[in-house]
């Protein structure tokens, strides 16, 4: 079970912000738009077009909006929150729809990717996700977690030896950046071909 209610936390943000990145509990609209640019950063070269990128965790979608400025990608957003997919789903006229990444059947892809979908999982669950995401990516899954010691009640923080330890069971190369903004970093989990 997440550190703190899911449907709670996200549709409180929701209801106090509006559909913008504080509504999905970022900081503000910078750090969101800088983690999507990492993420892009990671995975840009290996992307190709008409590639299946499933967004685990899309909330409103905003990712496509992102990435589609630079690449012809097939995108699939996943979302727990209903209110999250109904707005992601109008906003972006994609394939969206309600899944559990823990738990319901997830779909192959090129490529899995998700910003602060972990944020407030117990560690169980952190592990979990990652497994079942890369399972089902066939280039890789990329994904950005809280940096720091796991000392909060509500956030799940890692540090990126925990994740480099963790991957050692997959065959993939860990490529992993930190320093674009406090408290944060990013992973690619790449598969070795």
């Amino acid at each position: 079970m997440p550190r703190i209610n899911n449907d709670t936390f996200y549709k409180n943000a929701l209801k106090k912000h509006g559909a913008n990145a504080k509504g999905l509990n970022w900081h503000d609209d910078y750090s969101q738009i800088k983690r999507f640019e990492i993420i892009h950063e990671l995975i840009h070269s290996d992307i190709e077009d008409k590639d299946i990128m499933i967004d685990a965790g899309c909330g409103f979608g905003d990712f496509y909006t992102f990435v589609s400025d630079y690449h012809d990608i097939h995108y699939i957003g996943y979302d727990i929150v209903e209110e999250n997919v109904k707005i992601a789903k109008e906003r972006t006229f994609q394939s969206i729809m309600i899944k559990d990444i823990l738990n319901d059947p997830l779909d192959m892809a090129d490529f899995y990717i998700a910003s602060g979908s972990m944020n407030i999982l117990n560690r169980f669950e952190t592990y979990l996700f990652i497994e079942r995401c890369f399972a089902q990516a066939k280039k890789g899954f990329v994904f950005n977690l809280p940096y720091g010691k796991d000392e909060s009640r509500s956030f799940n923080y890692f540090l990126p030896q925990e994740i480099k330890h963790f991957a050692k069971k997959f065959n993939c190369e860990v490529i992993t950046k930190s320093g674009y903004l406090p408290h944060d970093f990013t992973v690619y989990l790449r598969k070795v071909k």
